[in-house]
């Protein structure tokens, strides 16, 4: 969105919707998983990627039925602010600590002012689906405390 580069890079998903032949995990060992893996402190993106890599599971979506964090939702396993939201807030964090010692890096003002942007439109839609509060504003000091 923000760069001249059009890149083509990670994976795709599979194109039909059902579940393939070699799965072996039914719809309620997938969902005990989740619950473990969330549990024991693992963001959804982390569990997706778990899932994916080591027990062979392309799409919990078909598999369950319901989406990840649906399931999460639904055993009260969902963090209150959600995981793409954290790491553009962490990485928001990043750029004005190096800022701080760098105060002329014009690329690092840039990365900011891009950062922000996208923390902006993500709230903006969270709130729309109700995900989180409608006056939830994102204040740098306070995220600082939450982030460590």
């Amino acid at each position: 969105m923000y760069s001249k580069a059009h890149g083509k890079s990670g994976s795709t998903k599979p194109k039909e919707k059902k579940i393939p032949s070699w799965m072996r995990y039914k719809s309620a060992e997938i969902t005990k998983l989740i619950i473990k893996l969330a549990k024991a402190g693992k963001s959804s993106s982390e569990i997706g990627i778990y899932l994916r890599d080591s027990y062979g599971i392309p799409d919990v979506r078909v598999a369950v039925g319901k989406k990840l964090t649906e399931i999460l939702d639904e055993n009260k396993l969902l963090k209150e602010i959600p995981d793409d939201l954290m790491s553009l807030m962490k990485k928001n964090i990043q750029i004005r600590k190096h800022l701080e010692l760098n105060k002329k890096d014009e690329t690092a003002k840039r990365g900011l002012i891009l950062t922000g942007s996208k923390i902006r439109r993500l709230v903006n839609y969270y709130q729309s689906i109700e995900r989180l509060p409608k006056g939830w504003k994102f204040d740098p000091e306070r995220i600082k405390l939450y982030v460590g």
